[in-house]
């Protein structure tokens, strides 16, 4: 089955009634976990974007204490599972500011990290890749918030 564009589905949305609406929602809910996260932040958090980085920094901690530390292959495995899921809150948000909050919540908790992730080269180049990442996006955000942001990386820096 070939997907249609989304200028299509948007089309086809209008034609439906409310309670088409919601019928389709929550079927669409009940397919993939994402889809039912991705709801619920729509609906009930992004109202409060404060509580909801509040939450996921939370579960970013809880994630950090849970990494299988026996081996530096083990511990790459569980710091980029831990990326991935922050990279899919960030999806969720589309916010620039929530992005860079938790983009630096993970790098400060990755510097912090016991064993160190100098001694591993895949860490310690993960750790760069996402400052450079951090960097990148400042740009797009207002002057008096880059001028904050920047300062949270000079400390990551040091």
């Amino acid at each position: 089955m070939k997907a249609v564009t989304v200028k299509e589905i948007s089309q086809e949305l209008l034609n439906l009634t409310p309670k088409e609406l919601r019928t389709l929602c929550l079927r669409l809910s009940r397919f993939k976990k994402e889809n039912k996260e991705l709801m619920t932040y729509l609906l009930f958090e992004s109202s409060d974007e404060a509580s909801y980085v509040e939450r996921v920094r939370k579960e970013i901690d809880q994630q950090f204490e849970q990494v299988n530390k026996k081996s530096y292959y083990f511990i790459k495995k569980g710091l980029r599972r831990i990326l991935q899921n922050t990279r899919k809150y960030i999806r969720y948000s589309q916010n620039k500011k929530t992005e860079i909050d938790l983009l630096i919540h993970y790098c400060a908790k990755l510097k912090k990290f016991a064993p160190s992730i100098k001694n591993n080269v895949a860490l310690l180049n993960l750790y760069l890749r996402q400052i450079g990442i951090i960097r990148e996006k400042l740009g797009s955000l207002h002057e008096d918030l880059q001028f904050d942001y920047e300062l949270e990386l000079k400390a990551l820096d040091e």
